[in-house]
């Protein structure tokens, strides 16, 4: 039995069975039997169907948006942002689909027509995470169906009801039975799902430890694999940066979500003319977030996913501290940071440098370490000196400066006065141990499908 245990207060807030084997086993067998129907679909009348799983998603956001807060704590001033994200996503993928799926055109030459089609894959297991439960499982459920794949979606078991929430909007959108599936299954059983032959794709997105872990269980089947990992995400305040602006996105940055983003800020390095003012800013506007009960609508900070998970942030920092960094957040000045409990204080850390666990380690928490660089060139090497790269961000007033030195960061998404969103029409990708693949934009669709050459000799 799968229990949903909430970070709010610790009460059991949901409980489901997990699939049995023969469940599996019904599941993948017509997940393969719908999809030999399903991808002689009109692009148009999926584009139809697909629009209405966006309706019925939306009619029920407030729903959705609370549902949210009670699994996995998000406050709920903020959990709304992730059904709109949800939608953008959605829309934008359906939207570029009859282009991105068209047929390619390889050029005149006499006598033949000759073409590249995007096929299917087939099955598409998709393999989703807690921390924004919507918006990972969309960059693969709606490009896979309007592809002409089935999906089954396994989520997260701290987050089942967001699965359903998906198996009940596209219900009601008319999709064909055995078109989308939601699972909840065992570790056991999702290797075994992978391993199955009627699977032809998985989409993953979760920790580097659960990356090796499904690239094991499909190393011998040529399947591709999708793989959104960890991240350790640098930022560079140049100094030339409006500080006042870079300060408040930095924070946001960092801390929304409670710090449980993969490509949340966690290095920050700052040009050395303007570190006292950025440190002093920084530190300052962390102390104004109010940490507590999610369903209030004062928190800014939620609580972690769980204890265990509060546990492992405290020790994260404790290693950094003993490793020489400097705390400058009073954790007594966040009443609700309790030891114990999935409530946690912000925390800040200075004197670091690049063997700092704060700036070597994933935290998937609300902390950041923030260290003084002299020079573009310095910032780049640090930057760079990391097995991540998901996203990195520099704060300039310099467009032409903020190119060139994204030329040389070694990471799958950069970003100039802003950071922590995904443009639905950008490649959503990583590199090193952040993983390997890609979704959203028209490259997206690259993923979900194959080519297929036409050769055709018209005239003998």
């Amino acid at each position: 039995m799968l229990k949903v245990i909430s970070p709010i207060d610790g009460t059991v807030y949901a409980e489901r069975p997990l699939a049995k084997p023969a469940e599996l086993d019904h599941a993948l067998d017509l997940a393969r039997k719908a999809q030999r129907a399903w991808r002689n679909v009109a692009v148009a009348e999926r584009t139809r169907i697909l629009n209405r799983f966006c309706d019925a998603f939306e009619a029920k956001g407030d729903e959705i948006a609370n549902e949210l807060t009670w699994q996995m704590g998000r406050p709920s001033r903020y959990a709304p942002s992730e059904v709109r994200g949800t939608l953008e996503r959605a829309r934008h993928m359906i939207a570029i689909a009859p282009t991105a799926l068209a047929d390619i055109d390889a050029g005149p030459k006499e006598h033949f027509k000759r073409f590249i089609r995007r096929e299917p894959l087939g099955v598409v297991l998709t393999i989703a995470a807690w921390n924004y439960p919507y918006l990972i499982a969309v960059n693969s459920v709606v490009p896979a169906l309007m592809a002409g794949n089935t999906v089954v979606l396994k989520h997260s078991a701290q987050t089942p009801l967001c699965a359903e929430r998906f198996a009940t909007a596209l219900h009601e959108a008319g999709l064909p039975q055995g078109v989308f599936q939601a699972l909840h299954m065992s570790h056991e059983d999702t290797e075994r799902a992978i391993r199955d032959p009627r699977v032809d794709f998985v989409a993953f997105t979760g920790s580097v430890a659960g990356g090796h872990a499904v690239q094991r269980a499909a190393s011998e089947r040529f399947i591709g694999t999708g793989l959104e990992l960890g991240g350790c995400d640098p930022v560079y305040v140049r100094n030339d940066a409006n500080l006042a602006h870079a300060v408040e996105n930095i924070v946001d940055g960092a801390y929304f979500n409670s710090g449980q983003s993969c490509c949340g800020l966690q290095r920050i390095y700052v040009h050395e003319r303007i570190y006292g003012a950025f440190v002093d800013g920084f530190v300052d506007l962390t102390r104004k977030y109010v940490l507590g009960n999610p369903l209030d609508a004062a928190t800014t900070l939620g609580p972690v996913v769980r204890t265990a998970a509060a546990d492992t942030i405290r020790a994260q920092i404790a290693a950094s501290i003993d490793a020489g960094a400097k705390p400058v957040i009073n954790e007594q000045d966040f009443a609700a940071s309790r030891t114990g409990s999935p409530y946690l204080a912000p925390q800040v850390l200075l004197e670091v440098d690049n063997s700092t666990p704060v700036m070597r380690d994933e935290i998937f928490g609300p902390v950041a370490g923030i260290m003084k660089v002299q020079s573009d060139e310095q910032a780049i090497a640090l930057m760079n000196d990391s097995a991540f790269g998901l996203t990195a961000a520099i704060w300039t007033a310099d467009a032409d400066a903020a190119l060139s030195i994204g030329d040389r960061v070694e990471t799958g998404t950069w970003f100039m006065n802003r950071c922590d969103y995904l443009d639905p029409a950008l490649a959503w990708v990583g590199v090193k141990n952040s993983g390997r693949g890609c979704t959203l934009s028209a490259v997206g669709y690259e993923h979900l499908t194959r080519p297929k050459s036409f050769h055709l000799r018209t005239h003998l």
